[in-house]
């Protein structure tokens, strides 16, 4: 009976577990995402990436922010993506967390283009574990990535003005087909770590933020995780350190948790990431370097001491961050047939 009344309270405690951690994972707010912005895809840059468009992430403190459309790897051959979309219903908006699986599931009805037109995918497909990229609806590197074939009745030719990037009322009336239901059903893989480092690193760049640039990401889409950053014009950008965007970001949030995943990350640590030096400090420093000399003495003395300081000076300016902006990237930019 006590082995029982054991095993009971081990199940209610996994049961108050799972419910807690569901309760993690799902955000619900009031106000709804901004309109998806229209972007131009980068190239795949490596044979079996797959794309995962880019969607409107939400920071409690800083509120929407762009999380860029990427190439990534797949968890395993054979596996798909299903995007990630926002649902309202009615009172309060509910990010639905996308996830990996052999079949494309409901996303919201959401058209992120690029072979995401609101139900299914159509920009490839898995033959055994090669995955083939249909050239018609993606761009690709055909350098590097062999295995393409042209499939043009997929294509809507019929203009697409509605940019919603929710599913409810006011925004995409979509319901799950048959068939999306059965997927899921099925076996599912969530994001990978490269997918929530990718998601952490937008939510550290204050640009990114629809507060900063009014729905026009500084960074839309990129090539790969950690890879060539591209605005919605297609030309080559990067992330705007010149805001302190990581360390503001850090300062509101101190956890600074990914995004529905609960998971947090270590802060980005690549080259040209790192925080700047302490302006008003720097400046403090050279106010230093400035001060008049007041020691009494000799002509000459004052003389070999204000030379001594003008040295000092020319050898102690402040260090000033190169915040210019990049050339364009030489890669050509994809045919426009479909940009979301």
């Amino acid at each position: 009976m006590k082995k029982t009344a054991k095993i009971l309270m081990v199940l209610l405690m996994v049961s108050l577990a799972a419910i807690k951690t569901q309760a993690q994972v799902s955000i619900s707010i009031r106000v709804g995402p901004p309109i998806l912005p229209t972007y131009t895809q980068p190239a795949c840059p490596v044979d079996g990436y797959l794309w995962t468009p880019g969607y409107w992430a939400y920071d409690e403190d800083g509120g929407y922010y762009w999380v860029p459309g990427v190439w990534v790897a797949p968890p395993a051959p054979g596996y798909l993506w299903t995007p990630g979309y926002w649902g309202y219903d009615g009172s309060l908006y509910v990010f639905h967390e996308g996830y990996w699986g052999r079949h494309i599931g409901f996303y919201g009805g959401v058209n992120y283009g690029y072979g995401y037109g609101g139900s299914g995918y159509v920009g490839g497909r898995w033959s055994g574990n090669s995955f083939h990229y249909n050239t018609a609806v993606v761009n690709v590197n055909t350098t590097v990535v062999h295995n393409t074939y042209i499939n043009k009745t997929v294509i809507n030719n019929v203009t697409v003005n509605n940019h919603n990037s929710f599913n409810g009322p006011g925004g995409v009336t979509a319901n799950p087909r048959p068939e999306e239901r059965a997927a899921a059903q099925e076996q599912h893989m969530q994001p990978t770590g490269e997918q929530l480092n990718h998601r952490q690193a937008a939510g550290n760049d204050r640009s990114q933020f629809a507060s900063v640039n009014n729905g026009k990401p500084a960074t839309a889409a990129m090539n790969k995780v950690n890879g060539n950053h591209f605005n919605t014009e297609g030309h080559a950008s990067r992330p705007n350190a010149n805001n302190g965007g990581a360390n503001d970001n850090a300062n509101r949030n101190p956890h600074a948790q990914a995004n529905n995943g609960g998971n947090a990350q270590k802060p980005d640590a690549r080259p040209g990431n790192a925080p700047e030096q302490n302006a008003p400090q720097a400046n403090m420093q050279n106010q230093q370097h400035q001060q008049p000399n007041n020691n009494a003495g000799a002509t000459n003395q004052n003389n070999r001491q204000q030379a001594q300081n003008h040295h000092n000076n020319a050898n102690h300016q402040p260090r000033q961050h190169q915040g210019g902006a990049p050339k364009p990237h030489p890669n050509r930019q994809p045919e426009e047939h479909e940009r979301h």
